[in-house]
């Protein structure tokens, strides 16, 4: 998030850190400067216009309605609100105009985010009613444990384990815990945040999340069932219009989506453009974007510029 404001230029007035007790007077580097770090109760008592949340639902949830109620937009990268109904859940390029007078505002799930870009220029113009989903998640997703891990195992040594199984050359269709339904909770997440986002309950997400020794973003295999007629053109058109997304699709010449590529970048890549060879009003797509920008910081900060744009700071 610190790089994202800083690369973006976000206009920066002040910067509070917050974290818990144990980090106090401790310092972080933002822009060249070492600032210090205070508690989460000094960061209320100073009223800042926004606050980004990524610490984790319970944090949160104790605190995200502290900051709103001195006026503070808060913009949650947890899952804690993300389907509260009061809570607007936002992609910029998607859905910008959930967003109302509501002080809090949620960060959608790093696979859903990359899902929804893709999703949404093809359900505005054929009206998607089905997506069945297959990710190929970095270790990233599960944060420094997990990159631990996959170099651990990788380094032939003793590594501390996050996953219930080794993870370097090995695939986990298990991401989160599981659920009575057999699914697993990233996987309904998929599965109720689209619909959120979209603005329609009638799409119908189905999901399967694999675990992957990869470090640099996420994958998904995504097929989809549209109501209206289409053309592989008219996919690749509605795609190419929309902003953040870019087409790389030309398979013979070996160009397609790769998360060694997304690495670092902002963008959602989309390829592998193809229609079902059983179902005349099937395609399949192949997405692929860095989780921790675009699928996390990027998109947080989006919305904190879009807000900025708005107006919603000038006194």
């Amino acid at each position: 998030m610190l790089a994202g404001l800083a690369a973006r230029k976000f206009p920066v007035k002040e910067l509070l850190p917050v974290a818990s007790s144990r980090s106090v007077g401790n310092s972080i580097e933002f822009k060249g400067e070492q600032i210090p770090v205070i508690s989460v109760e000094e960061a209320v008592e100073r009223k800042p216009d926004i606050a980004l949340f990524s610490a984790g639902g319970s944090v949160s949830l104790e605190w995200a309605k502290a900051f709103t109620a001195v006026g503070t937009t808060v913009i949650d990268n947890s899952s804690a609100w993300r389907m509260d109904p009061d809570v607007p859940l936002v992609v910029p390029e998607v859905n910008a105009d959930a967003i109302g007078d509501d002080l809090l505002i949620a960060n959608p799930n790093c696979s859903t985010i990359q899902l929804v870009m893709a999703l949404k220029p093809l359900h505005d113009r054929f009206l998607i009613k089905r997506a069945i989903v297959s990710t190929y998640q970095s270790v990233t997703g599960t944060g420094q444990a997990g990159i631990d891990q996959l170099e651990g195992e990788r380094a032939g040594g003793q590594a501390t384990r996050v996953y219930p199984h080794p993870i370097d050359r090995n695939c986990l269709p298990h991401c989160d815990v599981f659920l009575e339904n057999d699914f697993t909770k990233e996987e309904m997440k998929l599965h109720h945040e689209t619909k959120k986002i979209l603005g329609d309950e009638a799409v119908s997400v189905s999901a399967t999340a694999v675990r992957v020794p990869v470090v640099g973003g996420h994958s998904e295999s995504v097929y989809l069932e549209m109501e209206r007629s289409f053309s592989v053109p008219d996919v690749k058109e509605a795609l190419t219009l929309m902003p953040g997304l870019i087409i790389q699709d030309d398979p013979m010449a070996d160009v397609y989506p790769m998360p060694v590529n997304s690495a670092g970048k902002d963008e959602v890549f989309v390829g592998r453009i193809r229609r079902d060879l059983s179902e005349e009003q099937g395609i399949h797509l192949w997405i692929v974007s860095d989780n921790l920008r675009k699928g996390a910081a990027i998109n947080a900060i989006q919305i904190a510029e879009y807000l900025q744009k708005s107006g919603r700071f000038r006194k």
